[in-house]
């Protein structure tokens, strides 16, 4: 019997029209391996993004939650070890709202860990000749702020989650960033999925 991956990218965000964390995303098969997977794209919206992701799970009732995001600037697709108790936005969201020294979640830890296994993850990915790492910090944008929202929300309880991002693709790089081919970002997705 397979189990439920519920795995989530964003809607595009800021000057950009497209977000390769959806793009490869909805290019994933509907099972890869033992997981059957339920793909969903979440709005770049501090605290709607988790609603999205919630109420879908609600439904879904999904083993392991794993959502992507966008990092430009980055060369490799790195999983996340670390979810943050903050809110700290350089930028508005796609609703105009830039929140400075806010919680994530009121009174909550000042972190969470990944409950999913980074580093097998790591290794997959490298496996396949593609450039990832560990990473220790989600941000402090909508990418955190959903990955902390999941990681409190199931605390204690066998839902697993953790969270993933991946680099610009080379049309919005434009030569000036890091960039992967779409292609080589669904197939690093798929060695993730892979080694949970």
């Amino acid at each position: 019997m397979k189990q439920r991956l519920l795995i989530t990218g964003f809607e595009p965000f800021g000057r950009e029209t497209i977000n390769p964390s959806w793009e490869a995303v909805k290019r994933l098969e509907d099972a890869i391996g033992d997981w059957k997977l339920k793909k969903l794209q979440v709005p770049t919206v501090f605290g709607a993004a988790a609603e999205v992701v919630l109420q879908a799970a609600e439904a879904y009732a999904p083993d392991v939650i794993l959502s992507v995001g966008q990092a430009g600037g980055r060369c490799a697709v790195t999983p996340e070890w670390v979810a943050l108790n903050l809110r700290e936005a350089s930028m508005a969201d796609n609703v105009g709202y830039m929140p400075q020294e806010e919680p994530v979640v009121t009174g909550g830890p000042a972190a969470y860990f990944s409950t999913l296994p980074c580093r097998r993850m790591v290794e997959a990915v490298k496996a396949c000749d593609i450039p990832c790492a560990l990473s220790y910090t989600a941000g402090t944008y909508v990418c955190n702020d959903l990955f902390y929202t999941l990681r409190h929300h199931y605390e204690g309880s066998a839902t697993r989650v953790g969270f993933l991002h991946v680099p610009y693709l080379p049309g919005q790089a434009g030569g000036r960033a890091p960039s992967l081919p779409l292609s080589v970002i669904v197939q690093a997705l798929r060695a993730a999925v892979g080694a949970l």
